[in-house]
């Protein structure tokens, strides 16, 4: 099949969802717009969205509007909401339409081929540092990357056409990206990256400078990532050593004060996605004959402080 994308659109415009929507909306016009319904829909068209210090009133289509098809749909919420995500999305769906959920965790495709079919659905992920704060966003432009592509075999010069046809929409909207070889691997190391990073954070209310400076953060950070990595393996995804150092070497060049997102959620007082990253771990490592003490302490120990600030 030929896949040609005109009609775009998003679901989802927190941190992630900040990333695509401008750039996406200039580059396409009226043909991008947001999915929303209620009063989050009232809000959007009425006040618009703020996103490094600039209001945007974005397009925006109701859930139950039909006739009317995307050509590419963008899941860009938390990972706890992409059950209602997949229900809005449903009369945006046609034959022709591609789909990809840039949430964290690992079981996201899995969902949403469930639901669409394999056909529909490309691999993807968000690599971004960003901040939000009173329904305002901000990150550097020039920062962050969406990385996408089939299951595997992505190898330069032989992308299908379903790669290369998000590729050029992501050229035409100066969206940087990468095709990664490898998605599930890809999307496993990210797995591993947020769970010892984002709720080792969270828990220590801590920035990422911290595992630079601290031993004692750094120590954790470095235990919960090797227990993802036991975990991958014994799943058939190949995590290394040459992981692992990669990672330790890139945490050291973040910028000091930025918080991950588990942290800032904490700090507003919302849920978090702990279900998804530490959760998921405990479940899968039980089903694998893991045990995992790092993952089953911060599951535990996240899931009483998220509990102590969204009660107070």
């Amino acid at each position: 099949m030929e896949y040609t994308i005109k009609k775009i659109s998003l679901v989802g415009l927190g941190a992630m969802g900040s990333f695509f929507a401008p750039r996406l909306y200039e580059a396409y016009g009226e043909n991008f717009r947001l999915i929303a319904d209620g009063k989050r829909k009232e809000r959007l068209e009425k006040e618009g969205t703020e996103i490094n210090g600039k209001i945007y009133k974005f397009p925006v289509v109701s859930p139950a509007e039909t006739g009317d098809p995307a050509d590419l749909i963008i899941i860009a919420t938390k990972g706890y909401s992409l059950q209602q995500a997949i229900r809005d999305i449903g009369n945006q769906v046609a034959s022709h339409t591609l789909i990809m959920g840039v949430m964290n965790g690992i079981e996201s495709e899995g969902q949403l081929i469930s639901a669409f079919g394999a056909e529909h659905v490309l691999h993807s992920f968000m690599r971004v540092s960003i901040v939000m704060k009173d329904h305002r966003t901000s990150y550097n432009p020039a920062l962050g990357t969406v990385h996408f592509g089939e299951r595997n075999g992505n190898t330069e010069g032989n992308y299908s056409a379903r790669v290369t046809a998000v590729r050029d929409v992501f050229r035409k909207a100066s969206v940087p990206y990468i095709i990664d070889e490898d998605m599930e691997k890809a999307i496993w190391f990210k797995y591993a990256c947020n769970v010892s990073e984002n709720l080792v954070c969270a828990l220590l209310g801590i920035s990422f400078g911290w595992f630079k400076d601290n031993e004692d953060a750094e120590a954790l950070r470095r235990g919960t990532f090797r227990e993802i990595m036991t975990l991958a393996n014994a799943r058939g995804i190949r995590l290394t050593e040459e992981d692992f150092e990669k990672q330790c070497a890139a945490i050291k060049t973040l910028p000091p004060q930025n918080k991950p997102s588990t942290l800032q959620d904490l700090e507003a007082g919302k849920h978090t996605e702990v279900e998804m990253f530490a959760g998921t771990a405990v479940r899968l490592g039980k089903e694998s004959g893991l045990h995992l003490p790092n993952c089953e302490f911060l599951l535990h120990a996240v899931r009483v402080v998220e509990k102590m600030k969204t009660e107070n």
